[in-house]
């Protein structure tokens, strides 16, 4: 007989909010021991939601942080990046007492990325008693974006898909990413991308990963610029708050708008925020925010 599989223990988190059922689900699961790679997008599969990582302790080698090898998976493959998925292992592993340091370090396909906890005061409980709240820090790369290739020989065909994707909308700026290779569209206003209803459909056809839209959020609405993104190829017809395309925003924006710090929202039905700080120094990202559990259990085979 071969021997038995050990119980892995999961969290399922909502990501960049603080209220349950609002933005972004991650399931974190907890490896004691390494598992095959269809197994791991086997599970992905089954919980069926934007994204499923896989944590596993490291010794650090020369860190005084405790470090993890951190793996995301979306349904249907392995991702290099996620911004959410880091913020819900990050709040798995601080508030269950799977670590006593205020930072994290994880080794993942973009190298070693790391989470802080950051103080943000206190909220009120029902009961009228406080609990201690924080931020959670993610220290993520820059995506630099480049202006869409008006001169190559499909690109009019390319565009009319990208126009009837996003049923017509009007299109101020047109650019890609260049790590994950997703388009990188500006609409004229927040109102816009709040508003837009894409035809996946008509996705799944255009070059690229998936689409990140953009809009300057509404005077007096608090915030800098809304976002959504759709990338039905990768499993997730709307991703509800993509961490990693803040990533690529974050210098855009800081271009058009003279600044570094900004307050983003992802405008998706579920909604979320995100804190921003651009390092243009060190060509990093420093994405805030926070997260709820919602969910726990374990995967018994």
């Amino acid at each position: 007989m071969g021997k038995a599989k050990q119980a892995v223990d999961y969290f399922v988190v909502d990501a960049f909010t603080d209220s349950p059922f609002k933005g972004n689900p991650a399931a974190v699961c907890l490896l004691e021991e390494e598992r095959d790679e269809a197994w791991l997008q086997s599970l992905a599969a089954e919980f069926n939601i934007s994204e499923t990582c896989y944590l596993t302790r490291l010794l650090p080698a020369t860190s005084p942080n405790p470090k993890f090898r951190l793996r995301w998976f979306t349904p249907v493959a392995e991702v290099n990046l996620c911004g959410h998925a880091t913020l819900a292992a990050s709040h798995t592993l601080f508030t269950n007492g799977f670590v006593d340091s205020d930072t994290i370090e994880f080794e993942t396909l973009s190298g070693v990325l790391t989470a802080k906890r950051v103080p943000a005061g206190s909220s009120p409980l029902s009961d009228g008693e406080a609990k201690d709240c924080f931020l959670i820090e993610l220290n993520f790369p820059t995506v630099p974006t480049t202006e869409f290739n008006y001169a190559a020989a499909a690109v009019d065909d390319d565009i009319a898909t990208i126009s009837k994707a996003l049923n017509g909308v009007s299109i101020v700026d047109m650019r890609r990413t260049t790590t994950a290779d997703d388009l990188f569209v500006v609409l004229p206003s927040g109102e816009a991308v709040l508003g837009l209803e894409p035809n996946f459909d008509e996705i799944m056809k255009c070059p690229g990963r998936g689409i990140i839209v953009s809009g300057a959020a509404p005077s007096g609405s608090g915030f800098d610029f809304y976002s959504r993104f759709f990338c039905p190829k990768y499993g997730i017809n709307e991703d509800p708050v993509c961490g990693s395309a803040h990533c690529a925003l974050a210098p855009y924006w800081s271009k058009k708008l003279g600044k570094s710090d900004f307050l983003a929202y992802a405008a998706s039905p579920r909604s979320g925020v995100l804190n921003i700080h651009l390092d243009k120094v060190n060509e990093r990202v420093m994405l805030r925010g926070k997260a709820v559990t919602v969910m726990q259990g374990s995967v018994l085979v």
